[in-house]
């Protein structure tokens, strides 16, 4: 089926972070766009309110006839998805057109230039700032992101001028080899998802193959400290970057006052005096791998100064909810050990000398059973830590495997705790915080703003 074909769209899955983008493309291409998923959540309501006809029930009944004509109808359903959820089996068993997300953005990177972003961490908050500066920029975008951005108030941004795309790579389930970047961001390759890959080898290959699919007239954006081997088609144009060292990176950091300005060098042009708008120490490196895209389509150096001042971030990334001389209380996604890291470093370093305590969900059995010595290590770098139970996702337990493996291997500088989540509120209530940190994937993140309430309310 060509899109030219299509005049409905159904949404197995529709209210993820990833589907609901492509649910705004289609709506905004003026489709009948409509969809299942398992609960109601602010993003979905966003969507029945943007015009999505959406249930919460597996009930073939209740998809409406629009949804059911198969010459007209793409469905799209994400790989969390189990094989027996009726409305898929329903789609396959009638002999629709189904497509993975991924192939959905696969299809639209071949159709615009498509501006990516991989990597183990950072391609959420990256490819909402390079959206965002675009944006902002005579360019213009049109981007599907990983997360909400709280400039725009939505992961999706359109544009009919612009031939560009701007896109996170997800390398979940090999998502990202659906994609046919001009120019891509890598970031990291850490491993990460080993239910999926198995073997940290075999996850750094699927970069490795990741870095083949750059169309040869492209560039190719390389952390210098990856542990791949790019393989480029010819022409391809291959540049480093990094926050000290590469093609593009920062001189003159100032950090303090809670602001962070550098002078930006870059091959295509420099930039002095850019101000992070979310000023944490991690944001320099994204923040350069973010301009290296922009002006590589083109924004201009004035623009892009401008645009990343106002930059205000993505929800749950670096997420500030209180901030001031008393108490700091944020929200952070970061659910691998080494963005765990690399989260409480940057915050050492913006909040020099205050007590730092973070409360940690880990994500997934099998990410903890595979990486719980990392994770202890990382949150040993805190002054005291909270743990709670493990968010399973899509997971079913795993015998033998909890918080408690990373508990125990955890030697914070202060304290450690282990509870429930149900006893959260309770504890934030009974113990003083300075700087907190919500860290993880999970729902714990429901928490955020009540717990902000009460941390604003202590001396």
């Amino acid at each position: 089926m060509e899109l030219n074909d299509i005049k409905s769209v159904y949404f197995i899955g529709a209210g993820g972070i990833g589907m609901s983008a492509l649910a705004r493309y289609f709506l905004a291409k003026g489709l009948k766009v409509g969809g299942y998923d398992r609960v109601p959540t602010e993003l979905t309501h966003r969507l029945e309110a943007e015009g999505a006809s959406l249930h919460y029930e597996d009930n073939v009944e209740l998809i409406e006839p629009c949804f059911k004509d198969k010459g007209s109808t793409l469905v799209v359903y994400t790989p969390a998805i189990p094989h027996d959820h009726t409305e898929l089996r329903y789609y396959i068993e009638q002999g629709f057109e189904l497509q993975k997300r991924a192939q959905v953005l696969g299809t639209l990177s071949r159709a615009l230039k498509a501006l990516c972003v991989a990597g183990t961490h950072g391609k959420t908050t990256t490819t909402t700032m390079a959206a965002h500066l675009l944006h902002e920029s005579h360019v213009g975008c049109n981007a599907f992101l990983g997360g909400i951005s709280k400039n725009h108030g939505t992961n999706y941004l359109y544009s009919e001028q612009s031939p560009y795309v701007v896109v996170e790579a997800d390398e979940f389930d090999r998502s990202f080899h659906q994609l046919r970047p001009w120019a891509t961001v890598i970031t990291a390759c850490d491993a990460d998802h080993l239910d999926i890959y198995g073997t940290e080898e075999a996850y750094i290959e699927s970069f490795e193959h990741y870095s083949s699919l750059v169309q040869n007239n492209g560039a190719l954006i390389l952390h210098t400290n990856l542990k791949m081997q790019a393989r480029p088609q010819n022409g391809v144009k291959i540049y480093t970057y990094s926050r000290n060292e590469g093609d593009f990176h920062a001189e003159n950091i100032k950090i303090g006052g809670g602001e962070i300005v550098f002078d930006y060098k870059s091959p295509l042009g420099n930039i002095d005096e850019v101000s992070l708008g979310v000023p944490v120490s991690i944001n320099i490196e994204n923040g350069i791998a973010a301009l290296a895209l922009a002006q590589l389509a083109g924004a201009e150096a004035d623009e892009l100064r401008a645009a990343m001042d106002s930059f205000e971030g993505v929800e749950r990334r670096f997420d500030f909810k209180v901030k001031n001389d008393r108490h700091v209380v944020l929200s952070d996604y970061a659910h691998h050990p080494e963005e765990i890291k690399q989260s409480i470093m940057s915050l050492r370093e913006v909040f020099d000398g205050r007590k730092l305590t973070a409360i940690f969900q880990p994500h997934l059995y099998s990410r903890t059973r595979d990486f719980y010595r990392e994770f202890a290590e990382s949150l040993s770098l805190l002054d005291d830590v909270v743990l709670t139970e493990i968010y399973p996702a899509r997971e079913e337990p795993i015998e033998g495997v909890s918080s408690e493996m990373i508990y125990s291997n955890t030697h914070p500088k202060g304290e450690k705790y282990l509870i429930n989540k149900k006893d959260v509120l309770d504890f934030v209530g009974r113990h003083y915080t300075d700087v907190l940190v919500i860290l993880g994937a999970g729902d714990l993140d429901d928490y955020t703003n009540e717990i902000a309430d009460i941390v604003s309310k202590q001396p």
